[in-house]
């Protein structure tokens, strides 16, 4: 007889995740979610075997997860000793249409398993859709803004110089913080302008090259004399200790946020800012969607178009009069 207890079978799912050498920031994404709605089953509804699991289980787990608020249910004991949701400003506030869609993505994934082992019956996340979303504008900064940024950064320490070559190295060439944190320095060429991304680095776990200009070329050959005085490392980005490892993406998105702040720039803005920046300038410049796609690394044309429609009347007047047909006549 197969074994259908929840926390037996979100074992079995975790070793399949590992097997296909999933992240491991899925991975925890996955666990997480997965417990936490075990431990719902099983105090609310008294279910322990996920054959026991219906729609109207999941249904009602995903309006409780609107009304209860932030951090008023956890997976363990333990999680909420040590989070104190209590203190936290936000306890109790809503819970982002996003994050529940997170979850009940997961919860599908993980569902979707169970049917292809054949350790359900009747999959209860057949019907079961995310909820509607707005979608908001990317976040965007002004060439105003952008100067104000880079321009509160002191290139005498080591931690902004470093920093200042990030930000411009991002908003050059469209990768990601977690790509740009962890390069090597072969991985940057600096005569062809070029950096290439190992699969191991990239969120679609494939190879692919971004570009940089001459400008941002001149930062980064200034960037690579200043660090070499004070670290040896074959990171790029290392951060100051004596271990010459890279600089961590929690790190920099602290320094992140405090360089908004000096530069009196929303400090709610992301680094991921830089890359949203990227691929809206590259629009407005007339980049064509295919080029862009690639140089992103997205896995399709179509989640390009999607992530990035949010041009406005005002963009679309500007790139308009590099096309105009009055304009162009001789």
């Amino acid at each position: 007889m197969m074994n259908t207890a929840f926390d037996w079978q979100i074992d079995e799912f975790m070793i399949y995740c590992r097997s296909r050498q999933l992240r491991e920031k899925t991975m925890n994404s996955y666990e997480q979610a997965l417990r936490l709605f075990e431990r719902w089953c099983k105090e609310q509804l008294a279910i322990k075997d996920v054959d026991k699991v219906t729609e109207a289980v999941i249904r009602r787990y995903i309006n409780d997860l609107q009304e209860r608020g932030k951090y008023s249910f956890y997976s363990n004991d333990k999680r909420k000793e040590t989070n104190h949701p209590d203190r936290r400003r936000d306890f109790r506030k809503p819970i982002s249409v996003t994050t529940v869609n997170n979850y009940i993505r997961n919860i599908r994934v993980f569902f979707n398993w169970l049917d292809i082992e054949g350790v359900i019956r009747k999959n209860p996340m057949k019907k079961v859709r995310q909820l509607k979303t707005n979608r908001t504008a990317k976040e965007y900064l002004s060439d105003e803004d952008f100067k104000k940024l880079i321009g509160c950064l002191d290139k005498s320490y080591f931690s902004e110089h470093r920093d200042y070559a990030m930000i411009m190295l991002m908003i050059d060439s469209g990768m990601r913080l977690g790509e740009c944190s962890c390069l090597l320095m072969e991985d940057v060429n600096l005569t062809k302008r070029q950096v290439f991304l190992k699969a191991e680095i990239t969120k679609g776990r494939k190879d692919r090259m971004v570009y940089f200009s001459a400008k941002t070329e001149q930062v980064l050959r200034r960037w690579v004399q200043f660090k070499d005085r004070y670290v040896q490392t074959d990171y790029f980005f290392p951060s100051r200790s004596s271990t010459g490892a890279h600089i961590q993406v929690s790190n920099f998105e602290t320094n992140f946020k405090r360089y908004l702040r000096r530069s009196g720039i929303d400090e709610n803005i992301s680094p991921h800012c830089l890359r949203n920046n990227f691929a809206k300038r590259c629009l407005m410049n007339g980049m064509d969607i295919y080029t862009l796609s690639r140089i992103l690394g997205h896995s399709s044309v179509t989640v390009t178009e999607q992530a990035y429609l949010d041009l406005t009347d005002e963009d679309i007047g500007k790139r308009y009069q590099h096309y105009s047909p009055v304009s162009s006549m001789r």
